[in-house]
């Protein structure tokens, strides 16, 4: 990914090249033993796994080995505008991702724009229809029904319908997140609210990095 992302780019940010090694300290500072992940970031929480079996391995058995979580569907979602792309808030065309504080009109623009296969099938098929195929992921998980509900619902019935109602759903799914994110900003709370987790996380996070030390050896005060 290092390789893809600084392609062509004169200097990088040191930022992109640390990620995974942040990542892991994300994991491992809480001792975390599931971890919810998209299939393209499963070689992170792999350098993680490397990392605490060293750790165990040299200091004595600390860390718990974490676990993938990767849902059956949804775990790669693709560009709307190019399916051979996974979608991503960094691609510059904004019309290519739907964003969660998306307005509904624009999620409904978005998705009547969206790239679709020849032909008007609504059918799961990722290695012919795969822009459609795509579709149907998200449809199905926003309205938890199943892809082959989908298929007959809207058999003979074309992508406009399909479409419009994967819009309402997608609309739909995010509208309580959109509706909590409005009342924190204009509550005036979100200072406290990030305060108040702060400090509950960093107890974890300060006993792990204690221990951490002290079992290698650093000398630590009382």
């Amino acid at each position: 990914q290092f390789k893809d992302k600084s392609a062509g780019k004169e200097s990088v940010g040191a930022g992109l090249f640390v990620y995974p090694a942040l990542m892991a300290a994300d994991i491992l500072v809480y001792n975390a033993d599931l971890v919810p992940v998209g299939d393209d970031q499963k070689q992170h929480l792999e350098l993680t796994r490397d990392l605490a079996h060293r750790f165990n391995g040299r200091f004595g058995d600390y860390f718990t080995i974490p676990e993938p979580y990767i849902p059956k569907l949804g775990a790669r979602v693709m560009s709307l505008d190019d399916v051979s792309k996974k979608m991503s808030k960094s691609n510059p065309n904004p019309a290519s991702y739907i964003a969660l504080l998306d307005p509904p009109d624009v999620i409904r623009k978005k998705f009547s724009r969206a790239t679709t296969d020849s032909g008007r099938e609504v059918q799961f098929n990722p290695a012919e229809k795969p822009e459609v195929s795509n579709l149907m992921t998200i449809y199905s998980y926003c309205a938890d029904i199943s892809l082959d509900d989908i298929e007959v619902r809207y058999e003979g019935q074309g992508y406009g319908a399909f479409k419009k109602d994967l819009a309402e759903h997608v609309v739909a799914k995010l509208e309580p997140l959109q509706k909590k994110y409005a009342e924190i900003r204009s509550s005036g709370a979100i200072h406290d609210i990030l305060k108040q987790g702060a400090e509950q996380v960093s107890v974890i996070a300060n006993q792990t990095v204690r221990d951490v030390k002290q079992r290698m050896g650093f000398l630590l005060p009382r």
